[in-house]
C-alpha cells in the first residue's frame, strides 16, 4: 500500500501502488496544464469519503510501498483523465481490461 499525501502525512491516505502511480499520472499532468481540479476518495473505513482541491500550490507526495514501477494501462488513465476534466472531477474507477472493458468480478 501507497501513500497519497496532501500537503501533510496528517492529511493523507493509503492507496495501493498500482492505483496511485495511475493517479500520479493524471495528477501531474493536469497540473503541468495548471489545471486544478476535485479529487474524491472513498475511503476503507466506513463510507467515508474525502475530497480534495488539487491545485499546483498544495505539496503532493505519492509515498510507493514497492520497488517495482507497475505496468500502466493507458486505457485506465485516459479514463481517469476525462473525469479530472468533467464537472464532477477526479475519482477511481475499476480498472478497464486492456482493451478498454472495465474488469469485471
Amino acid at each position: 500500500m501507497g501513500r497519497f499525501i496532501y500537503d501533510t502525512l496528517g492529511n493523507s491516505v493509503e492507496i495501493d501502488d498500482r492505483t496511485l502511480a495511475h493517479l500520479r499520472i493524471v495528477i501531474m499532468n493536469k497540473l503541468r496544464r495548471s489545471e486544478p481540479f476535485m479529487f474524491d476518495i472513498d475511503l476503507p473505513r466506513g463510507g467515508e469519503r474525502r475530497s480534495y482541491w488539487i491545485h499546483p500550490s498544495v505539496p503532493l507526495q505519492f509515498h510507493f510501498s514497492g520497488s517495482r514501477q507497475p505496468r500502466i494501462n493507458r486505457h485506465w488513465v485516459e479514463e481517469l483523465m476525462q473525469g479530472a476534466s468533467g464537472p464532477n472531477g477526479l475519482s477511481l474507477l475499476p480498472e478497464p481490461t486492456d482493451d478498454g472493458a472495465p474488469e469485471v468480478g
